[in-house]
C-alpha cells in the first residue's frame, strides 16, 4: 500500500514538471512571436517566461481550473440558496409581498419608477 502512494506522489511530480514545461514553452513562444514586434521589447528565455508564470499565479491567486468565478466553487452557493428557500417557505404570502415592495424600493432605480408614475398619470388624446 505505502509503494502505491510513493508511485501516485512520483507520477504527479513528473506530470506537473511536464506540464510546466510546456506551458512555460508556450509562454515564451508567444511573448517571443507577438510582443517584440509590437512593443520592441527584449524576447524571453525559457527560465524568464517561467518566472512570469509564477509571478502572475502570485499576483492572480491560485482560484482553480478553467470556468470557475468570483463565487467560489459551485457546491458553497447552494448554502445561501438553501438558506433563501427555507426562509421563503416559511412566509406567508402577505410577508412575501412586503419583502418584494421593499426590496423593489432598494433596489430598483427611481428613473423607472417615474417612467412607470408618469405612464400611468397620462391619459390618451384621441
Amino acid at each position: 500500500m505505502k509503494m502505491y502512494w510513493i508511485k501516485k506522489i512520483l507520477k504527479g511530480i513528473v506530470f506537473f514538471l511536464v506540464f510546466a514545461t510546456l506551458f512555460s514553452y508556450l509562454v515564451m513562444w508567444l511573448w517571443n512571436m507577438i510582443i517584440p514586434s509590437v512593443t520592441g521589447w527584449t524576447e524571453l528565455t525559457f527560465w524568464q517566461a517561467a518566472g512570469l508564470l509564477c509571478l502572475s499565479k502570485i499576483l492572480f491567486g491560485f482560484r482553480g481550473g478553467w470556468g470557475r468565478h468570483w463565487g467560489g466553487h459551485p457546491r458553497q452557493n447552494y448554502f445561501w440558496k438553501n438558506k433563501w428557500d427555507d426562509k421563503l417557505s416559511h412566509m406567508t404570502p402577505d410577508e412575501r409581498e412586503n419583502m418584494k415592495k421593499s426590496w423593489s424600493k432598494h433596489f430598483c432605480s427611481c428613473e423607472e419608477e417615474t417612467v412607470l408614475q408618469t405612464a400611468e398619470n397620462k391619459t390618451p388624446t384621441i
